[in-house]
C-alpha cells in the first residue's frame, strides 16, 4: 500500500511511539541469541519514515531500510540526511524481497506485517526473509494480537484535536477473518491559507493466531527461539495486545 499524504503526517502522529523499546528489544535479543562481536548488518523491513532505521544506526547497527511506499522513503531519506546518518533505502514489497546482501538481523516492527492482506503474502515474506539472512541470523517481528484486532480496534472510533493536526479514526471489521479497516480523516492547518486541509486514507490490517505464525515460520525453515508479549513482558496472555517473535535461520 502507499501511504500518500499520510507519510508526511506519520511522525507527528507517532511521536509517542515506544521506538526506544524496539531498539532495546533488538539489542537484547541479538546479545542473547546472536552474540557476534562485529557490527551487525540489520535490515529494517517496512521501515516507513525511517525513525527506527536511524535509531538502529545510532545504536551501532549497519542498517538498510526497505519499504513499499515511495513517499515514506522520501521522508526517511530526508531525515537520515538531516541526522548525518548513512542508510541505504530501497523500495520493495516485503513479500517480494530480493537482490540485497545477507543480513545478521532482519526486523519487521510497528505491526507492519499486519498490513499484508493474504496468508500467501505472509508466507512469502517469511520465505524471502529466510533467504536474506546469514546462517544463524535472527528474524524479529511483532504483530497485533487477535484480541487487539477484534476487541480494541474493531468498531471503535479514535480522535485527536490539536491546533496543527486533527484526525478522526474509525475502525470497522474487514472482509477477512481477524482483519480491520481503518478509515482516517486528517485535518492539517495550512499557515498560508489559514485553513485546514483534509486528507483521507483507508488502511487495512489483518492478523493470525500465534500457532499459525509459528507454523509458517517453521515451514519456511526457521527455528523459533522466543515468543513474548508487549516488549518481552512475558508469555502472551488472552488480552496481550502486541506479540513478539524471535526466530533463527
Amino acid at each position: 500500500m502507499s501511504y500518500k499524504q499520510f507519510a508526511y503526517l506519520y511522525d507527528e502522529l507517532m511521536k509517542d511511539a515506544p521506538y526506544d523499546e524496539w531498539v532495546r528489544f533488538v539489542k537484547d535479543m541479538a546479545a542473547k541469541y546472536y552474540n557476534h562481536h562485529e557490527r551487525l548488518r540489520f535490515l529494517d523491513l517496512a521501515c516507513g519514515t525511517g525513525e527506527l532505521s536511524i535509531r538502529f544506526a545510532e545504536a551501532g547497527f549497519d542498517v538498510t531500510g526497505v519499504d513499499l511506499s515511495e513517499d515514506m522513503l522520501a521522508v526517511a531519506q530526508a531525515k537520515a540526511a538531516e541526522k548525518g546518518v548513512q542508510i541505504p533505502f530501497y523500495q520493495q514489497n516485503m513479500a517480494e524481497l530480493e537482490g540485497l546482501e545477507h543480513f545478521d538481523v532482519i526486523g519487521i516492527f510497528c505491526d507492519s506485517l499486519n498490513y499484508l492482506e493474504s496468508e500467501k503474502e505472509v508466507v512469502a515474506t517469511f520465505v524471502h526473509v529466510f533467504q536474506s539472512l546469514k546462517p544463524d541470523g535472527l528474524f524479529l517481528f511483532d504483530v497485533h494480537s487477535l484480541y487487539k484486532i477484534t476487541n480494541i480496534f474493531s468498531g471503535q472510533t479514535f480522535a485527536q484535536n490539536d491546533e496543527e493536526i486533527a484526525y478522526i479514526w474509525n475502525s470497522f471489521p474487514g472482509e477477512y477473518p481477524n482483519s480491520v479497516e481503518h478509515e482516517l480523516s486528517f485535518f492539517v492547518f495550512d499557515e498560508q491559507s489559514q485553513k485546514y486541509d483534509r486528507f483521507d486514507e483507508l488502511h487495512f490490517q489483518r492478523t493470525f493466531s500465534i500457532d499459525q505464525y509459528s507454523q509458517w515460520l517453521t515451514e519456511a525453515g526457521f527455528t523459533i527461539l522466543e515468543i513474548s508479549a508487549d516488549f518481552g513482558s512475558g508469555t502472551p496472555e488472552e488480552q496481550s495486545e502486541r506479540i513478539f517473535f524471535v526466530a533463527a535461520k
